[in-house]
């Protein structure tokens, strides 16, 4: 089931890849919909909307998708909006079921269907308990403590739901971090930046920190899928939790690896983000950087090209275009050559204490070149 086939009567509008809107994490919703769940039961009331505190201070008045008293508890949702970020979540309702105590207990939280369950120690959470990150967690505790001030009650029992949440968990992540059966509630403003960096580096450095607490110490960096299927091809003897995408974020990757004291960071690549890394840049975005045709057409002319080869490099359309250019004019040393210029640079911004290796495969998987 996808979420087309929901037919949410607030619906979020669709995503222009294009855009700038901003919109909103999972754990702003599940925030909102506990603190408009809470006060259905204090106050006696049928709610359309809420309006509630973000993690980052901003007032934000939310629309509920649903709104009902169930005996001693209430329901209430909240679709997410994700705006322009391409986000497998956009569109997801997130529920939030809550019963009072008139006891004290303080605000307690619990994973309902499509939840992610902890498994797996390094994410900061207790392994057992609901994938509710820190500072969700916060949010959803100070707007149902808000609802209970002034009244007769002392806690509440908050069970966070996502319908479908299980589906969507196969986009992400989650099952190689230990978050199993469905998705993690996450946000630290509670605003999800269109093509947000932020949430892509935050899931980087909680792979290695994940990868550190199982004990691996040899951690396989790679900039994508493709990269990734072939270098658990190439290092089938290590667990799946040492392969970490960090798509565009090597230099995040390598300095937190450090940081974590990792032994060892291969990072398996092809010719165009390597090539980059052999530029020194750490940031590999196809917008952020260009590949440097004058330095591919340098490292040629030290292997000994020619003049007429060395040209054609310079003139170049593509990194794949120079590999192709070096194979067929005997520069095939090439690969090689950009793997140890790279492995130089990852190296020094790692910081010291990492030792890099660097591997570039094929479009098929096949290696091409390595350092050391």
């Amino acid at each position: 089931m996808t979420l087309a086939t929901r037919a949410l009567r607030t619906a979020p509008p669709p995503r222009d890849p294009k855009g700038k809107r901003e919109g909103f994490t999972t754990g702003a919703c599940a925030a909102a919909a506990a603190k408009a769940a809470t006060r259905v039961l204090v106050r006696d009331v049928v709610l359309t909307a809420i309006e509630t505190t973000l993690p980052n201070g901003r007032r934000h008045t939310f629309e509920l998708e649903q709104c009902a008293r169930r005996g001693e508890s209430a329901v209430c949702s909240v679709v997410k909006d994700a705006g322009d970020d391409p986000d497998c979540t956009h569109g997801a309702e997130i529920v939030a079921e809550v019963s009072l105590r008139a006891s004290p207990g303080g605000v307690e939280l619990r994973r309902g269907d499509g939840v992610a369950t902890v498994t797996k120690p390094g994410l900061g959470l207790d392994v057992g308990g609901p994938a509710i990150n820190p500072v969700p967690r916060r949010n959803i505790t100070e707007m149902v403590s808000e609802e209970l001030a002034g009244s007769a009650y002392l806690g509440a029992v908050v069970v966070i739901s996502v319908p479908f949440g299980e589906e969507m968990a196969k986009e992400t992540v989650n099952a190689r971090l230990g978050l199993l059966g469905g998705i993690s509630i996450l946000g630290t403003t509670g605003i999800v930046k269109p093509y947000s960096t932020a949430a892509y580096k935050a899931s980087v450095v909680q792979a290695i920190d994940v990868a550190r607490e199982r004990g691996v110490d040899v951690l396989v960096l790679t900039t994508g899928g493709k990269s990734e299927a072939y270098a658990m091809r190439l290092y089938a003897n290590l667990p799946e939790e040492a392969f970490v995408q960090v798509g565009d974020f090597v230099g995040v990757a390598v300095r937190h690896a450090a940081r974590r004291k990792a032994a060892r960071a291969v990072v398996v690549g092809m010719m165009g983000k390597l090539s980059k890394m052999a530029d020194g840049r750490m940031m590999t975005h196809a917008a952020g950087s260009e590949v440097n045709m004058e330095l591919l057409a340098t490292l040629a002319e030290g292997l000994g090209a020619g003049p007429e080869l060395v040209a054609q490099i310079r003139a170049a359309n593509t990194a794949r275009h120079v590999l192709e250019l070096a194979s067929k004019g005997g520069a095939g040393g090439l690969p090689a050559a950009i793997c140890a210029r790279a492995m130089e640079h990852l190296q020094k911004h790692a910081g010291g204490g990492l030792e890099v290796h660097v591997v570039l495969v094929d479009f098929d998987g096949t290696v091409l070149g390595k350092a050391p």
